[in-house]
């Protein structure tokens, strides 16, 4: 089991609390963006985490905004700011030798999709794959057609509003996509085997970009 190393991310004249879990033998690392309101202690990006780690894969969930940030309503919504943190917590784990040569994905949750998608658009052929959960790409606006890493688009059936906005979003995807609903599942993915086949969803997305197939040799 990998062990979790709590850390402090540097930037903006702040340090973002942060927790760093890196598998032996890891080769990716999924950095998680939270919705409005949420934390690197979400217990659905947690548990969304810990199926990736046993997959061999490390994570990165940090806090977009220090506490004091965060008691004001409109930084939860602010865009460009939280697009900057996750862009400096990237830059941040390129620079530790441990996650240095990793290949790097996001994970996006709510207004954490948009924040995301808005960063790999910035990053282009760093960010290698891309998961949303529950989330509002259509905040990423311009953003969403310059996006290069593949795109996972994962919805609950319930969940109406987003369906819709999800879909609108999808069709400004120019890289590769998918959308997947999850029958009977609402915005948070209560509901019975919901989040685990988030977690399922978002693994395999995971896999199919970041790992390298084996090339045929011919022998």
């Amino acid at each position: 089991m990998a062990e979790e190393r709590q850390v402090k991310i540097p930037v903006d004249s702040v340090k973002l609390e942060g927790i760093l879990t890196i598998p032996k033998d890891a080769i990716v690392l999924v950095i998680f963006a939270h919705g409005s309101g949420s934390s690197r202690l979400s217990p659905r990006n947690r548990f969304v985490a810990g199926v990736l780690q046993k997959a061999g894969m490390g994570t990165l969930l940090f806090d977009l905004l220090t506490t004091k940030e965060d008691e004001v309503y409109e930084n939860r919504f602010n865009i460009p700011l939280l697009t900057g943190r996750l862009k400096a917590a990237t830059l941040w784990v390129k620079g530790q030798p441990e996650t240095a040569n990793l290949k790097i994905g996001y994970f996006g949750a709510s207004t954490g999709t948009a924040v995301a998608l808005v960063a790999a658009a910035d990053f282009g052929k760093e960010i290698k794959a891309i998961v949303s959960r529950g989330g509002r790409p259509d905040l990423a606006k311009d953003a969403i057609g310059k996006v290069i890493a593949p795109i996972l688009l994962i919805a609950g059936g319930e969940d109406h509003v987003v369906i819709e906005l999800n879909k609108k979003a999808y069709d400004m995807v120019k890289a590769k996509k998918q959308m997947k609903i999850i029958p009977g599942a609402t915005h948070l993915f209560e509901e019975p085997g919901a989040l685990e086949e988030v977690a399922r969803l978002a693994a395999e997305w995971f896999k199919k970009y970041f790992i390298t197939e084996p090339k045929y040799t011919g022998i």
